[in-house]
C-alpha cells in the first residue's frame, strides 16, 4: 500500500487542493445562497470521494488494507450525489448531512492513519485531518443555529486545515518515493 500511496501522492495532493479551493470560496463569498452552498459542497464531496476511491482501487491489487479508503470514498460519493440531487434541502438538514459525513470521514481517516503508522512516518497528518473532520462534524451537530455565514466560515476553516494537512501528507509521500525506489533496487 505504501508503494501505491507514494506513486499516487498527487491524488492526495489534489484532494488537498480541492479542499483549499473550497475554503477560499467559503471565505471570499460567505453570502452565497444555500442552493449554491449545497451544490458546491456536493461537488466537493463527490470529487473527494472519487479520488479516495481511485486511491483505494489502485491499492487493492497489492492486497493491502484498502477497504477503509474505499469505504471513505464511497461515503463521499454517496453524500455528494444525494446533496446534488436534492439541492432544496433546508439549512439544518444540510448541516446534519455535512456533520455526519465529516464524522464518518474523520473516523475512517483516523483508522487509516493508525494502519499507516507501521509503514510511514507522518501518518499523524492524516490522523489530524481525521480529528479536524470529527471536530467539524460535532460542532455542526451540536450547534446548528449560529447562522449560515458562520457555518460557511466554519466549514471554510475546516476545509482549509484539512486541505493543508492533505497537501503536507502528499508532499511527505512524494519525498518517500525516491527512498522506496532505492530500497527496491538494493533489495534486488
Amino acid at each position: 500500500m505504501i508503494e501505491e500511496l507514494t506513486r499516487y501522492w498527487w491524488v492526495i495532493g489534489l484532494r488537498g487542493v480541492a479542499a483549499v479551493l473550497f475554503a477560499l470560496a467559503a471565505f471570499f463569498w460567505p453570502g452565497i445562497t444555500l442552493a449554491v452552498l449545497v451544490l458546491f459542497f456536493g461537488a466537493y464531496a463527490l470529487v473527494d470521494g472519487v479520488f479516495t476511491t481511485i486511491t483505494a482501487v489502485r491499492a487493492a491489487p497489492q492486497k493491502q488494507r484498502w477497504w477503509v479508503l474505499l469505504l471513505e470514498g464511497l461515503v463521499g460519493i454517496a453524500v455528494g450525489i444525494v446533496t446534488i440531487l436534492w439541492p432544496g434541502l433546508t439549512a439544518v438538514a444540510l448541516l446534519y448531512i455535512i456533520a455526519a459525513w465529516a464524522i464518518i470521514t474523520g473516523v475512517l481517516e483516523i483508522i487509516a492513519a493508525v494502519r499507516l503508522r507501521e509503514l510511514i512516518e507522518g501518518e499523524w497528518l492524516l490522523g489530524l485531518a481525521g480529528i479536524a473532520s470529527i471536530t467539524l462534524g460535532l460542532l455542526l451537530a451540536f450547534w446548528p443555529g449560529p447562522g449560515l455565514i458562520a457555518t460557511v466560515w466554519m466549514i471554510g476553516v475546516y476545509a482549509l486545515v484539512f486541505g493543508i494537512l492533505l497537501l503536507a501528507l502528499a508532499w511527505r509521500l512524494r519525498g518517500l518515493r525516491p527512498n522506496l525506489s532505492r530500497q527496491a533496487h538494493v533489495g534486488m
